[in-house]
C-alpha cells in the first residue's frame, strides 16, 4: 500500500487527523505547501516574514514537520521557516515517479526542495536522521548552505551505543505503537513528552507503509576536517544515543572549526521540543 490509498483507511485517517492536531499548535500563522518533483510531492509547512533569510528543517525520523511547534515562533522573528516531511518517512510528503534508493537520489531530493524554495545562502537545522540528511547535504553542497545545525546527531561524529540499539532493533523489525510509547518513555527518561506529538508518532510507527530508509553514511574524518559550513552541533545531556559530553570532547579536539553545544535536561528523542526555551536560544546563535 502506498501513502496514496494509506490516506483512504481507519488508519490513514487516524494518523492525518494526529498530524493535523500536531499542526494545530504552531502559534504562528502558517502555510501548507506541496512541492512537485520528479520524486513526487513535498510537503512543507511554512512561516515567517516573506524575504526574510530561510531556515529549513529536517526533521527526525517518523517525527514529521509538524514537531517543529516549540521552536517555529521563535525562528520566525527573524526568519522564513521551511520545515520539510522527509521524503520516503512518515508525514504528508507522497513519493511517486521516480523512486529514491541511493543516497545520492536522497541528495538529488533534497536539492528539488532548495530548488523550489528558490533561496541563497540557506541555513539548514536537522535532528537525529534529519541531522544525517542535514550534514550530507552540506558537505555534498556547500555552496548551498550558510550555517548547519545539527540536533543530536547520530552516527554522525560516533556510533551508537549498544543498549539504544538493542532497544531500537526490535522496533523497526516489528514496530507497534505499545513499543514506540515504552521506547520513547525509556529514551527520555519519563520526561513529559507532547502526548498528541507521541500519539502522532506511535501511529505513524504503526500503521504508515512502510519504505526503505536511506540511510547516509557516516562521513569520513577527512571529510569532516575539511567541511566548509559554519556548523554548530547541539548535542542533549540526557540522550541515550551516545555520551553528550565525551562526543562533544572529541568534535572540539578533532574538527575545532565545528561549534559544540551541551544542553541540559535534553533527551535525544525530547529534541527539539524540550527544553524548548534552552534549545530556542541556542538556535538564535547557531543560525
Amino acid at each position: 500500500m502506498d501513502s496514496t490509498d494509506f490516506a483512504t483507511t481507519a488508519e490513514g485517517v487516524a494518523f492525518y487527523r494526529a498530524y493535523d492536531r500536531v499542526l494545530a499548535k504552531w502559534p504562528v500563522e502558517t502555510t501548507r505547501v506541496d512541492l512537485a518533483s520528479q520524486y513526487g510531492t513535498t510537503r512543507v509547512n511554512s512561516c515567517g516574514p516573506s524575504g526574510a533569510p530561510p531556515v529549513i528543517l529536517l526533521p527526525g525520523g517518523g517525527a514529521t514537520s509538524a514537531v517543529w511547534f516549540a521552536n517555529v515562533a521563535t525562528l520566525a522573528e527573524g526568519y522564513h521557516v521551511y520545515a520539510v516531511d522527509l521524503m520516503g518517512d512518515v508525514g504528508r510528503s507522497v513519493p511517486s515517479g521516480t523512486p529514491l534508493r541511493t543516497v545520492d537520489d536522497l541528495m538529488s531530493w533534497l536539492d528539488t526542495v532548495v530548488d523550489a524554495i528558490g533561496e541563497t545562502g540557506l541555513r539548514l537545522v536537522g535532528h537525529s536522521y534529519g541531522a544525517m540528511i542535514a550534514l550530507a547535504y552540506a558537505l555534498r553542497a556547500p555552496e548551498r548552505v550558510r550555517t548547519l545545525t545539527l540536533l543530536d546527531p547520530n552516527s554522525c561524529f560516533a556510533g551508537m551505543r549498544a543498549p539504544y540499539l538493542a532497544r531500537a532493533v526490535p522496533l523497526l523489525l516489528r514496530p507497534t505503537e505499545q513499543r514506540q510509547r515504552n521506547f520513547i518513555r525509556w529514551e527520555t527518561g519519563n520526561r513529559h513528552v507532547d502526548p498528541e506529538w507521541l500519539d502522532l508518532l506511535a501511529l505513524g510507527a504503526a500503521t504508515f507503509p512502510a519504505s526503505k530508509t536511506i540511510v547516509p553514511k557516516r562521513p569520513k574524518r577527512t571529510a569532516l576536517q575539511n567541511l566548509a559550513v559554519e556548523t554548530t552541533v547541539v548535542l542533549a545531556a540526557e540522550s541515550k544515543v551516545h555520551d553528550s559530553r565525551r562526543l562533544a570532547a572529541h568534535i572540539t579536539e578533532s574538527f575545532p572549526q565545528i561549534g559544540t553545544v551541551v544542553v541540559e535536561e535534553a533527551s535525544h528523542h525530547g529534541m527539539p521540543m524540550q527544553p524548548a526555551q534552552a534549545l530556542n536560544d541556542v538556535l538564535r546563535q547557531s543560525l
